[in-house]
């Protein structure tokens, strides 16, 4: 069955769902998104995403196109329109169209789309055996460059990660900052097991701040583990007990 998208300002099907060659989002990755989950037909932490995705596009001086409140209606009518019960959103928001050149302020509108749909990022047996990572040689971004809390489209620094790590034949590869700490995996949040405790890179090492992360922190000290968010070492990610990485399309795999 063919989807139905959210595109600006209401639902198309997704044939007709096109957006402009001169929209900075396509043309320069300006524009900022959430990827979020659906479980029994119930939207996960739509709050948290929602205000995410408003302080991202409020750091960038994006102008939302429409409200919070109906923005979470336009999210929850495509989930319902496409009869999603466990899957996946990608609700994206780009600075609009406008003239060829970087200034975002020929842009008159944001644009607009939401997609339902399903999504399996790894392979069902990996959740069940583990899987491989490697250590990539890209550097994530500098924080002072792009700043690790905002959820932008460009995302080319972790796919250059990602393509060393499909080289390499494994899924996902592991990204340090500048410093040399770990930063995050290439669309995942990294955490590591040493002596019972849970260790979690800082967000300021160069990380996005998880909201399945968050989540899998809260989750862990209502059950009475310690948690400790400090920076780590490649060593440290060598000698730890257990590694895992958190994800809105990933979840938790190890």
């Amino acid at each position: 069955m063919a989807l139905k998208i959210w595109l600006d300002a209401g639902l198309v099907d997704e044939k007709d769902a096109s957006i402009s060659v001169f929209d900075h989002g396509l043309l320069y990755g300006d524009g900022v998104f959430e990827g979020i989950r659906v479980y029994g037909g119930r939207v996960f932490e739509l709050d948290a995403h929602m205000k995410r995705l408003f302080e991202s596009a409020r750091a960038i001086r994006l102008a939302m196109p429409m409200s919070w409140d109906e923005m979470i209606r336009a999210v929850e009518t495509t989930v319902q329109a496409n009869g999603i019960q466990d899957g996946y959103i990608r609700l994206v928001v780009t600075r609009g169209i406008g003239t060829l050149g970087l200034n975002p302020f020929t842009c008159q509108k944001a644009g607009l789309f939401i997609i339902a749909d399903k999504i399996q990022l790894y392979p069902e047996e990996l959740y069940e055996k583990g899987m491989k990572v490697i250590s990539a040689t890209t550097v994530r971004n500098h924080p002072l460059a792009i700043p690790p809390q905002v959820k932008s489209l460009n995302y080319l620094n972790n796919i250059l990660a990602k393509i060393e790590a499909l080289d390499r034949d494994v899924p996902e590869a592991v990204m340090y900052n500048h410093e040399g700490y770990v930063a995050e995996a290439t669309g995942d949040n990294v955490f590591i097991v040493k002596n019972n405790v849970i260790y979690a890179p800082p967000v300021d090492a160069g990380s996005l701040e998880g909201i399945t992360r968050a989540v899998v922190i809260k989750l862990a000290r209502q059950e009475g583990l310690e948690v400790v968010e400090k920076n780590l070492t490649r060593h440290d990610l060598y000698v730890c007990d257990e590694f895992f990485l958190t994800g809105t399309a990933a979840e938790v795999i190890g």
